[in-house]
């Protein structure tokens, strides 16, 4: 990438907190722009600071990651959302999927793979575990009819393997604008706003016709 990606750190647990700092800023490809255990501080860094990605804890003590992405909405936050976490319910995997999270990463997993799904998140990759994917199949309910064209099938069926923009163009053999215009066509289709919400709902309610 051109330019190092700008990430801000939000975890209670300072130790694990200033590892991460510690790991990440070995690595150029990484700027960490702020860092914070407490979520109030956090909602005014995150004005000031514009990360590209926010590496967020599931579990901050006196709240968790569901309620500080609602307070976190209000204020137009533009950057990605990779949550951090030992292990989380179904349906809280779920509804943070719902709030537009690019991610989730277990902590269980080694340092080399937290800053590789930083690299994909940051390049437009839907980091999903096939557990909670799983788990959201089994739960869906009734389906409403959408149509979709080819293209709009093929760009869904990369979507869910989670390649970013410029190697679904590649596959399809098509510029990276036309990818761009019908993920935009999908978001206006199924009135969804993120790609993981777009992820979510294609798993949901239409994988027969992928």
């Amino acid at each position: 990438m051109s330019s190092a990606i700008r990430i801000y750190l939000l975890d209670d647990h300072t130790l694990f907190r200033e590892g991460l700092r510690r790991l990440l800023a070995t690595d150029d490809r990484f700027a960490i722009v702020g860092q914070s255990g407490s979520p109030a501080q956090a909602l005014e860094e995150l004005k000031e600071t514009a990360p590209d990605i926010l590496v967020l804890d599931y579990d901050l003590g006196e709240e968790d990651a569901l309620g500080f992405l609602q307070r976190l909405k209000p204020t137009n936050f533009a950057g990605k959302v990779l949550i951090v976490t030992a292990g989380l319910p179904d349906k809280d995997a779920l509804a943070l999927i719902q709030a537009g999270i690019a991610g989730i990463f277990h902590k269980q997993e080694s340092p080399e793979e937290l800053q590789r799904a930083i690299l994909e998140v940051a390049q437009g990759r839907v980091l999903i575990d096939q557990q909670y994917l799983q788990a959201i199949v089994a739960a869906a309910g009734p389906q409403e009819s959408i149509r979709f064209t080819e293209r709009e099938r093929s760009t869904l069926r990369y979507l869910l393997q989670g390649l970013a923009n410029k190697e679904i163009a590649t596959n399809l053999n098509i510029s990276e604008s036309a990818v761009k215009a019908t993920l935009q066509q999908l978001f206006s289709k199924t009135g969804v706003r993120t790609r993981s919400q777009l992820v979510l709902l294609a798993i949901e309610k239409y994988r027969d016709q992928l």
